[in-house]
């Protein structure tokens, strides 16, 4: 078996606590992206609660008076 086809971490423990991990770059990557969107989502429910939205109906107009050129397609 080679290191990248081993999916789960290699956890290396001292006193059971874990001391190094080892995992591989998919998976580390997979994690950042994990964290980026939860940042995202904290950042836009902190939006919500401090009334910083508009309402979904507000925003469609907007995008209705765009300019076509600049329109979303």
């Amino acid at each position: 078996m080679r290191l990248t086809d081993h999916v789960k971490p290699i956890r290396f423990l001292k006193s059971d606590a874990a001391k190094l991990v080892i995992k591989d770059v998919q998976s580390c990557e997979d994690a950042q992206h994990t964290l980026t969107l939860l940042k995202i989502l904290a950042l836009g429910q902190k939006d919500i609660e401090e009334g910083k939205f508009d309402n979904a109906d507000k925003f469609l107009a907007e995008l209705d008076d765009l300019d076509p050129k600049e329109q979303i397609s």
